[in-house]
């Protein structure tokens, strides 16, 4: 069995700049009806044309990192903006990443379809 995210896109094209230009993915496939795919770390991703794109107001897909402070300061250096959340004692952004009280680190951006998009460490 294998597994595989799916994101929609209100523009294709805009989105795969994005995701090229900020998170460094390049499409192993893309179909005729429009659908494209990408490999990270042994799983599929997968964007395909909606007009649905941006609706859904929870974490869309995660991505694991070893280390988040060092991706988001290399994801802003690409342009990419970190969302900013305040929810009290449970935990807050300062700079763009969150920690939990188990010293979790976690930063979420949204893609330019409003897929949003969390960075953790393992």
């Amino acid at each position: 069995m294998k597994f595989a995210a799916t994101l929609p896109a209100s523009d294709i094209e805009r989105a795969k700049a994005w995701y090229s230009s900020v998170l460094h993915l390049e499409p192993t496939e893309i179909t005729e009806s429009g659908d494209v795919w990408y490999e990270i770390g042994g799983t599929r991703l997968m964007l395909y044309p909606s007009q649905f794109a941006g609706t859904n107001q929870a974490t869309a897909v995660n991505i694991r990192v070893d280390d988040v402070e060092v991706s988001v300061a290399e994801l802003k250096a690409r342009g990419a903006v970190f969302e900013s959340y305040d929810f009290g004692d449970a935990f807050r952004t300062v700079d763009g990443i969150a920690t939990s009280a188990t010293g979790e680190k976690m930063a979420w951006l949204k893609d330019p379809e409003g897929n949003l998009v969390s960075i953790g460490a393992h």
